[in-house]
C-alpha cells in the first residue's frame, strides 16, 4: 500500500489562496495526495467521501501541515448526498473554484460474463454516475461565477483494453468521453475541464502482483499533475494528461 501521508513539501507557492476545492475520495491514496497538494497551495479543501475516519485522518494531516480542510461525509452514488454537500459549500463559501472527481473503485474479478450484475452496478455507479452527480450538483456555482476547473481522474484503462477488468475499463472510457464532452459544453462559461489518465499507481485500488511498487506511479505523481493543471495560465487549459512510470514496474 502507498504511503498516504506523503504530503507536499512547503516549497509549493500559495497560488490558490481564497479558492475553494472539492475532492472526492480523499481518504487515502491519490485523493489524499491531491487534497493535500491543493491545501498546500492555499485552497480550502472540502473532503468528500464515505468513511469519516479516513477523511478525518486526511484533514488532520492537512491541518498539521498548515492547510485548511473540511470533512463532508457523502456518497457520490447518492444524488441527494452530493447535493447536500453542494448546498453546504455554497452556504459557507459562496463559491467553488476546483472540483476533483477522484472517487473510484476497481473491478478486477475475472471475465465480464462471470461478473454479477450488482458488481457491475457498483463500479459504474461510483466511477461514472458519481461524476455526473458531482458535475450536476457543483457546476451551477461555477457557471454563476463564470470560473472554475473540473479535473476527472481517469486511467490508462480508459485508453487500452483491460482483460478481467472490463467494467472498470468501461467506466473509464465513459469518463473520458464525458470529460471531453462537458469541456465543450462549459467552455463558454469559462470553466475548464481536464482528465488525467494514470497508469498503475501504488495504491490499494487494484492488484499489482509481480510489479515493483518502487517503480510504479505514486499518488504524489498524480497530485503534482493536478497542481500543474490548476496553476495553468487562464487563457488555456490542458484537456488530457497521460501518466506513465519512467521504468516499467
Amino acid at each position: 500500500m502507498a504511503n498516504t501521508q506523503n504530503f507536499p513539501s512547503t516549497e509549493d507557492k500559495k497560488t490558490l489562496i481564497k479558492q475553494v476545492a472539492v475532492v472526492t475520495g480523499p481518504g487515502r491514496g491519490i485523493g489524499a495526495a491531491i487534497a493535500s497538494k491543493l491545501a498546500n497551495l492555499g485552497a480550502v479543501v472540502i473532503l468528500g467521501g464515505r468513511t469519516k475516519e479516513h477523511l478525518e485522518s486526511t484533514a488532520k494531516a492537512i491541518s498539521q501541515s498548515g492547510g485548511k480542510a473540511k470533512v463532508a461525509v457523502c456518497d457520490v452514488t447518492d444524488l441527494h448526498s452530493v447535493e447536500s454537500v453542494a448546498r453546504e459549500v455554497e452556504h459557507e463559501f459562496g463559491r467553488l473554484d476546483i472540483l476533483v472527481n477522484n472517487a473510484g473503485i476497481g473491478g478486477f474479478g475475472g471475465p465480464l460474463h462471470q461478473m454479477p450484475p450488482d458488481a457491475w452496478d457498483r463500479v459504474l455507479n461510483t466511477n461514472l454516475r458519481g461524476v455526473y452527480y458531482c458535475v450536476r450538483s457543483f457546476v451551477p456555482m461555477m457557471i454563476g461565477a463564470r470560473s472554475g476547473h473540473i479535473i476527472n481522474v481517469s486511467s490508462l484503462a480508459g485508453k487500452n483494453p483491460l482483460p478481467n477488468g472490463a467494467a472498470y475499463a468501461a467506466s473509464k472510457w465513459g469518463l473520458n468521453g464525458l470529460s471531453y464532452s462537458i469541456a465543450e459544453e462549459l467552455r463558454p462559461h469559462n470553466i475548464r475541464v481536464s482528465v488525467i489518465c494514470p497508469g498503475s499507481v501504488n495504491t490499494e485500488l487494484s492488484p499489482h502482483e509481480g510489479k515493483d511498487p518502487r517503480k510504479m506511479l505514486q499518488p504524489e505523481d498524480v497530485a503534482h499533475t493536478v497542481k500543474m493543471i490548476v496553476t495553468q495560465s487562464p487563457q488555456s487549459f490542458v484537456s488530457e494528461i497521460l501518466i506513465r512510470p519512467t521504468q516499467k514496474p
